[in-house]
């Protein structure tokens, strides 16, 4: 008997994935499985930005407010439409970051003016004429003292803008007043000269009118003299007591752990799409194109490193319906070791009353001999199996044939060997018939074989199993050696995918290289070893 031929294997993978949605699960899983990478780069946020927090010295923020005046004619007008009173708070915020306030602060604290302006901040608050001046400064001494310069320097730039406003309006009033007295003084003499009385009335008449135009100009003159160019006043002066630290520090460190965090995950979609794994069966199928033969779990806990029992033997029910006796099946990995998988498959099938030959040639045979006995003894117990009857002891009633006869019993002798020692030198002794030791299944097992269930398992080198019925090579890895492709020749392989762990590139590659050998492989297990 030969093996079982399987399904045609097309040349072509299927492309199982093609048309598989993306979920939210999927783009998740990637994070997920490069873990440790994103948790390494997350603490390297977090320790650079607590180094930040340790290392640099909290800025110290001073205020001090000032109220903004409306410079008028009359203050004690009410207020109206009037443009006099309205003050464009843009225009005065723009002044107190001017380079006048900048350059004031920077001369008396001797620094950098581009430092200055970037320390000083105006806040202008929505609907209101006050201006809220703020610095930033390594201590609380020098904020506060250049918090109170900017709003005094801005009230000195303001008043001093309005000073030579008024300056040069007096100014243009003196040499309009000064224009006017000359005419006047014309017409005066003009008057006194007139010879006629049409004449002198004439004088008389613009004479009054230029001497209205005068007081007029004297009285605008004195208005503006009297106005209040105060630009306005501090209304809260920065003082330690209200300094503040600038920003909030325990902010740094949860932006160093969630940026951090961002870049891990960056850097594993990189590293995923450079070093593919195989994280799921769609993805075996879409790099091997073969049928799933089964997927082995590990148990809930992590880190055991036994897989679960049930699980292998849903594996082996699907290897022995797809071979038939004698059969060859060699379990193929790219890099990984299938040590643990080929032991749970021989236990599994001798279980069922099969003799397996385990065959190794990469010196693994004690390792597969003590996964076996391990593996022995969590076999679940068939109560349908018949149990082996134990020895009757002396006395008892015969049992009772399956024809319904009884055996008789054998009587015993009367001289039974030992009994009545001998007086002839050269009697014969009778020694007592000594039965060989049978196993708990009733089956004599060979010196270097291990029974498992009704059946056994052997162990040996690929060519001391050449004579058995059912023979499980534990191939090395295929990358590494080519014996396990060799020996799939003679028989069948089952390629084993070892979850998050076996690259798809490998995978690929081995499948390609059995295709090329003229091997149609059964299908793949998706096994796991307990290790991430």
């Amino acid at each position: 008997m030969t093996d079982a031929t399987p399904a045609s294997w097309s040349a072509g993978a299927p492309a199982a994935g093609a048309d598989r949605t993306l979920s939210l699960t999927d783009l998740l899983r990637v994070p997920l499985h490069r873990l440790r990478l994103v948790t390494a780069v997350a603490v390297v946020g977090l320790l650079l930005a607590l180094g930040y927090v340790l290392m640099v010295p909290a800025a110290m923020t001073a205020n001090a407010v000032v109220a903004v005046r409306p410079v008028v004619t009359d203050a004690f007008t009410p207020s109206g439409a009037g443009a006099d009173r309205a003050v464009n708070m843009n225009v005065e915020s723009g002044i107190a970051t001017g380079t006048e306030v900048v350059q004031r602060l920077a001369d008396a604290a001797g620094a950098d003016p581009r430092d200055i302006r970037n320390a000083l901040e105006v806040e202008v608050p929505t609907g209101g004429q006050i201006l809220r001046f703020s610095y930033q400064a390594k201590d609380a001494q020098r904020a506060v003292q250049s918090a109170n310069l900017a709003a005094r320097a801005y009230l000195d730039v303001r008043r001093t803008m309005y000073e030579q406003q008024r300056a040069e309006m007096l100014r243009s009033y003196d040499a309009s007043i000064t224009k006017v007295a000359a005419q006047q003084t014309a017409v005066q003499k003009r008057a006194s000269t007139a010879r006629d009385t049409t004449a002198g009335d004439a004088a008389v008449a613009e004479l009054a009118g230029i001497n209205n135009q005068l007081t007029q100009l004297n009285a605008a003159r004195t208005e503006i003299a009297a106005v209040d160019i105060n630009p306005g006043w501090v209304t809260q002066t920065a003082e330690r007591a209200l300094v503040t630290s600038a920003g909030h520090r325990p902010l740094y460190l949860v932006a160093g752990l969630l940026g951090g965090a961002l870049i891990g995950v960056v850097l594993a979609y990189a590293w995923e799409s450079t070093d593919r794994r195989v994280r799921s069966v769609a993805d075996g199928r879409d790099a091997t194109g073969l049928p799933l033969l089964g997927t082995v779990r590990r148990p809930p806990w992590r880190g055991s490193p036994r897989a679960v029992d049930a699980d292998i033997r849903y594996v082996a029910m699907a290897v022995a319906e797809r071979v038939r006796q004698p059969a060859r099946v060699a379990l193929l990995a790219a890099r990984e070791d299938a040590t643990a998988l080929t032991a749970g498959l021989a236990v599994a099938l001798a279980a069922d009353g099969r003799e397996v030959f385990v065959a190794d040639d990469s010196g693994r045979t004690e390792r597969l001999r003590a996964a076996v006995l391990a593996d022995r003894g969590r076999l679940p117990i068939d109560p349908s199996r018949p149990l082996v009857p134990k020895p009757r002891p002396a006395g008892s009633p015969a049992t009772p044939s399956a024809g319904g006869e009884t055996v008789p019993a054998r009587r015993p002798s009367p001289h039974p060997p030992g009994a009545r020692p001998s007086t002839d030198t050269d009697a014969t002794l009778t020694l007592p018939r000594v039965s060989p030791a049978r196993p708990e299944n009733g089956r004599v097992a060979a010196p270097d074989e291990v029974s498992v269930g009704v059946g056994g398992v052997r162990f040996g080198t690929w060519r001391q199993g050449a004579d058995h019925g059912l023979v499980l090579f534990n191939a090395p890895p295929a990358e590494s050696d080519e014996r396990g492709v060799a020996v799939a020749r003679q028989g069948s392989a089952v390629v084993v995918v070892e979850r998050d762990r076996t690259r798809q590139a490998d995978l690929r590659r081995l499948v390609e290289r059995l295709r090329a050998a003229g091997v149609t492989p059964l299908g793949f297990v998706l096994t796991r070893n307990g290790r991430v």
